[in-house]
């Protein structure tokens, strides 16, 4: 399969939509001549005009950090241009630039073979390098360990899980797997239970059959749209407490589909608020000792790609969440996903 093909098969999959010091890079010189037709102009717009591709602000921040040299001399913003100087602009290095480096990061691997492995990732721990978190991500580290994985899109990276969001997640480490589990993906054969503790009784198990896409007025947050990507989430309660806040359900919640932020948007349109979510959650509730939103993907079953081998795997209940649910008066039986009903076909 081609990169380009490959780049289709994670868009088909939803998966386009989820610190150690930098590796020092060199950074990259642009010379030119100033022109005739330039000379007398202020250095930023001479700049601007020689290198449209950095913008004239970036241009300024360089000049003013010593970057830019005119005819061998340091140069400022409101200098000159002379005619025939050579300009030299020393490019820095982005953090973008240094995203894909292997960083040696503690990684919770629970399976592993010369295919594939299924990690725990614990919450705070961001899956793939964006604005803001361009290092310390569970890619640099798969990097690290299996420094493969960098011929790979993604470093392997079949799904995603959000930041604070703890639990199984499952990564390639050769083409022809990564390949095989996008499309067992796709085909629903990889079936992923999550733990969720929401305020408010559910009674009865229910289902979300929602479109999802971005919201249409906040361009931080998903919602239910129409015309968004097809999604569906099955929610069964297992059990509930009564806490000084009102009631808390515990959900095991099983994804039929993978779309960003998916649980968290079925449950608000759905009128429950995911303990602990300063997206989604709701109105706060003061007094709360969890961190960091309830929702922990707790199980994950398949059948491996290459052998048919039946995976499937449990994560432990962090102990934030597991400490809080006893808090509340919950027993650790009761949000149990060993007694999960689990398919694995």
């Amino acid at each position: 399969m081609t990169d380009s093909a490959h780049s289709t098969a994670f868009d088909a999959a939803g998966l386009a939509d989820a610190d150690d010091e930098d590796v020092a890079v060199p950074p990259a010189v642009l010379e030119a001549v100033v022109p005739d037709s330039e000379a007398g102009q202020r250095l930023d717009k001479v700049l601007a005009a020689l290198f449209p591709q950095h913008s004239r602000s970036r241009l300024q921040q360089w000049c003013e950090a010593g970057l830019v040299r005119m005819g061998g001399q340091l140069a400022g913003v409101r200098d000159k241009a002379r005619a025939g100087d050579v300009l030299q602009v020393s490019v820095p290095a982005l953090p973008e630039d240094t995203a894909f480096a292997a960083e040696n990061l503690p990684l919770n691997v629970v399976y592993e073979d010369p295919a594939l492995l299924i990690v725990d990732k614990p919450a705070g721990l961001v899956v793939h390098p964006a604005a803001g978190n361009w290092s310390g991500t569970l890619l640099n580290g798969l990097l690290a360990r299996y420094p493969e994985t960098a011929a790979l899109p993604r470093a392997g990276i079949v799904h995603r899980l959000d930041k604070d969001t703890s639990g199984l997640m499952l990564t390639a480490r050769t083409l022809q797997a990564q390949t095989e589990l996008v499309r067992l993906l796709q085909a629903r054969r990889i079936h992923r239970h999550y733990l969720a503790l929401v305020w408010g009784e559910v009674a009865t198990a229910f289902s979300v059959d929602a479109p999802i896409a971005r919201h249409p007025r906040d361009r931080l947050r998903m919602a239910v749209v129409h015309g968004g990507k097809p999604a569906r989430t099955d929610f069964t309660p297992l059990a509930v407490v009564q806490t000084r806040w009102g009631p808390l359900t515990a959900l095991h919640c099983k994804l039929h589909s993978g779309r960003t932020h998916q649980i968290r948007v079925h449950l608000r349109a759905s009128r429950l608020d995911l303990v602990a979510d300063a997206v989604y959650g709701g109105r706060a509730r003061p007094g709360v000792s969890l961190q960091r939103q309830a929702l922990h993907a707790a199980r994950l079953a398949l059948r491996h790609p290459l052998t048919g081998e039946l995976l499937d795997h449990v994560a432990m209940i962090p102990a934030d969440i597991a400490a809080f649910w006893a808090e509340c008066g919950g027993r650790t039986e009761q949000i149990d996903p060993h007694a999960w009903p689990v398919s694995t076909g």
